[in-house]
């Protein structure tokens, strides 16, 4: 299995990001978030790319390994920063127990679903090529897959802002992931940022304004790591 999948390596990343695409679209129009199905289909899921990266013994090769110096990245203290956006109104619990659980459960499916497609399979595919290149498109598809959105329903201001902060935050996880060799900080953030958004307090000014930091900030902490953390 290990030879066929380095031998079609492009293809099956493809299939991958459009499969992911079109369970999660189904999910979304069909259960909703918040539902005990798209927990189970994404828990599935999940449990797919754990078994098949043990399976091609590649557990560190897509960074599921632990931080060394930790100092040298600020002790990732700007990611608590961007997980927090969420929160920066107030905490809303209109939603039933139950609703949370799912969503939060779901929610750190898809963080670590996004994170081992995006950063793991397609960014070290590509790699092995061109850093430069990687970097850039699993940064900006990362980004760009979030129109999918304004197919689910979503309104085309709030996507349009959130293409922008989601290639800017995908920009940096790519960065870190590349200079520390671990996904787990991005899995974690990640997670974390989906998790929370059950939370918000709408607020149409305070949107913006947290969509100008998500875009300012994980940008300017990628700049400090690329320039200051050797390779």
């Amino acid at each position: 299995m290990k030879k066929t999948f380095e031998k079609n390596e492009p293809l099956f990343c493809v299939l991958l990001i459009l499969v992911y695409i079109l369970i999660n679209s189904y999910c979304i129009q069909n259960f909703g978030i918040e539902d005990y199905r798209s927990a189970i289909i994404n828990t599935i899921f999940s449990i797919f790319l754990i078994t098949l990266i043990i399976i091609l013994k590649r557990t560190t090769y897509y960074g599921l390994t632990k931080v060394t110096k930790a100092k040298d990245y600020l002790y990732f203290i700007p990611l608590f920063f961007i997980v927090s956006v969420n929160l920066w109104n107030g905490i809303n619990i209109n939603n039933s127990a139950s609703e949370i659980i799912f969503h939060i459960l779901t929610m750190i499916n898809i963080g670590f679903i996004e994170e081992i497609i995006f950063r793991g399979f397609l960014f070290k595919m590509m790699a092995k090529d061109n850093i430069k290149m990687a970097i850039i498109v699993s940064a900006i598809t990362f980004g760009v897959g979030h129109i999918i959105n304004l197919l689910n329903g979503a309104e085309i201001i709030p996507t349009l802002l959130q293409i922008c902060y989601a290639t800017s935050i995908g920009y940096l996880f790519v960065i870190i992931f590349y200079k520390s060799k671990s996904l787990i900080p991005c899995i974690i953030t990640h997670s974390l940022v989906n998790s929370l958004s059950i939370f918000n307090v709408e607020n149409a000014m305070s949107s913006y304004i947290a969509s100008a930091f998500l875009i300012i900030v994980p940008l300017v902490y990628a700049i400090y790591i690329n320039k200051n953390i050797e390779k």
